[in-house]
Parts: structure tokens; C-alpha cells; sequence
């Protein structure tokens, strides 16, 4: 069962939570529909700031949407005008009453999470590293930045051969049937000249006991050379 099912939703509601937090009776789809729209939007928009994760919280007429990003500067932009603009194309995606709060944090160790180190293999695969360097790379990354097991894989027509074939890497434990195991996994595709090739990463970052949840790994003071979460106004 954990070697084929998605390790995050594998988990929820035991030491995962869900990225969107709702609940409603009679507006399920709409409120589905919009929160697919918003982080597609999002992804989209944002490219650059590399965004770990999107959170979505819902209560009475009230939105907030939480940003997790490794790069939070690229968002909020001098003196907070780039959260501003986000806020106000956000906007055309809710109710004319909806009342929307935007709050962007930064994530600690992009080298620990699945999505940005994800993110970072596709965008050395466009541009045509070999893709034996970035797996081996990508491994070295996340095993320097404190991860205790990893996997990266790829897939497709790779140096550009005829035949697609599957490569991966393997370093460390990777526990996928254990419920209190802490694993990271993300997935996506690189397009290249030669076609599309599919990329999937696991981290294992340890094991969580008792009723303790994992929080997405984002700075929220000002202790310690951390920074607090910007929220528009």
C-alpha cells in the first residue's frame, strides 16, 4: 500500500494536515472549484518565487491564504505593492463579500522540501544538464541539508534517445509504510526538445510521535535571525 498510494495523502489526519481547511454543506464544489483556481493561479503567477505550498483557510464570509516560498521578497516586492497586486487578481476569483487575507512565509530549508528541490531538478533538466549529474546532485543537496533517507527519479527520453526508460537513486531509509514516518514527495515534469520527462522525489526526514502534526517548515518570528510572516493588509 505505501509504495503506490501518495505518501502525504497516505498520511493525513495522522501526522499530515490538509492544505485547505473548510468546510461547507451546500457550496463544496464552489469553494473546491475556487481553491483549485487560486493555487493554480498562484503557481503560475509566482513561478519565480519558488512556492513550497499553498494554504487555504475558510470561515464564515472570511479567506486567508497562506504562501509558503523560499524566495518571499520575489511576492511581497518594494514596500509591499507585488502583495497588493496578487491580492487584487485574487480577488476576481471570489464573491464581490468575500473578505481575503494574505499572508506570505518563508520556508527554512529549500534543500528539505520535496516541491522546491522538485522544482529546482526540472529547471536543470530544461536547461540540458545531464540528468545523471542532477540526480546525484540533487541527492548530495538533500542529504547535506539533514535529510535521513531520499529518492529522486526520472523518467522519459533522457540525453534525448529514442527509447524512454526510468532512472532513479536511492540513498538512505525511506520507510513508505510507516505512518509516522515523515516523507516528503513531490512530482512533476521537465519539458524538454526531446519531450516531457517526469520527475518524482522522496525525502524522509524522521519519524513523529505521539499526537504531534508536521507543519510546513516556514520562518514565523523575528528571534534568531528569522523572519516574520508578511500578512497584506
Amino acid at each position: 500500500m505505501g509504495q503506490k498510494v501518495h505518501p502525504r495523502s497516505y498520511r493525513l489526519s495522522t501526522i499530515y494536515h490538509w492544505s485547505s481547511k473548510w468546510f461547507s454543506r451546500d457550496q463544496y464544489a464552489n469553494f473546491l472549484q475556487q481553491d483549485l483556481k487560486i493555487k493554480k493561479f498562484l503557481r503560475n503567477e509566482l513561478k519565480a518565487a519558488a512556492i513550497a505550498n499553498i494554504e487555504i483557510d475558510r470561515s464564515g464570509n472570511d479567506i486567508t491564504v497562506i504562501i509558503h516560498s523560499a524566495k518571499p521578497g520575489v511576492i511581497i516586492g518594494r514596500g509591499g505593492k507585488g502583495v497588493d497586486e496578487v491580492k487584487t487578481k485574487l480577488q476576481k476569483f471570489l464573491p464581490p463579500k468575500t473578505s481575503l487575507n494574505l499572508s506570505i512565509k518563508e520556508v527554512n530549508n529549500p534543500n528539505l522540501n520535496a516541491e522546491l528541490v522538485c522544482q529546482a531538478m526540472i529547471a536543470d533538466l530544461e536547461k540540458r544538464v545531464p540528468f545523471r549529474r542532477v540526480l546525484k546532485q540533487t541527492i548530495a543537496r538533500v542529504e547535506k541539508a539533514g535529510a535521513k533517507g531520499v529518492k529522486v527519479m526520472a523518467a522519459g527520453r533522457l540525453n534525448g534517445v529514442e527509447i524512454a526508460r526510468t532512472e532513479k537513486l536511492v540513498s538512505g531509509n525511506l520507510p513508505l509504510s510507516t505512518l509516522r514516518a515523515d516523507i516528503d514527495f513531490a512530482r512533476g515534469a521537465a519539458k524538454t526538445t526531446y519531450g516531457a520527462i517526469g520527475v518524482k522525489v522522496w525525502i524522509y526526514k524522521g519519524e513523529v510521535f505521539g499526537d504531534q502534526k508536521v507543519e510546513t517548515d516556514s520562518k514565523s518570528d523575528t528571534k534568531g535571525g528569522k523572519r516574520k510572516p508578511f500578512k497584506a493588509k
